[in-house]
């Protein structure tokens, strides 16, 4: 069994639904192939805390801090990451 098909992972959610001036924890990553590659290059690795910083104006792309830098991913790749909330700032 996937550790992403488990039903135990209560709180666990994508990164697409986290809101503004939050904070999460990354659970997984769920892409794969090249964008999986990137994805973990980038420092989104199970652990990593991520703050969303904010959103453009029809809300794709969305800018996150990780690891100290600004990172802009569209929903679709936000999708991907799976995420535990740690509550507004």
């Amino acid at each position: 069994m996937e550790p992403s098909d488990s039903t135990d992972r209560t709180g666990v959610t994508t990164l697409d639904h986290i809101g503004l001036a939050c904070q999460c924890r990354v659970a997984g990553v769920r892409a794969s192939g090249a964008l999986r590659k990137r994805v973990l290059a980038m420092g989104l690795v199970p652990g990593a805390e991520v703050e969303v910083l904010r959103a453009a104006p029809l809300g794709d792309p969305t800018e996150y801090r990780v690891k100290g830098y600004c990172l802009s991913l569209r929903r679709a790749e936000a999708s991907l990451i799976e995420v535990v909330p740690e509550g507004a700032k």
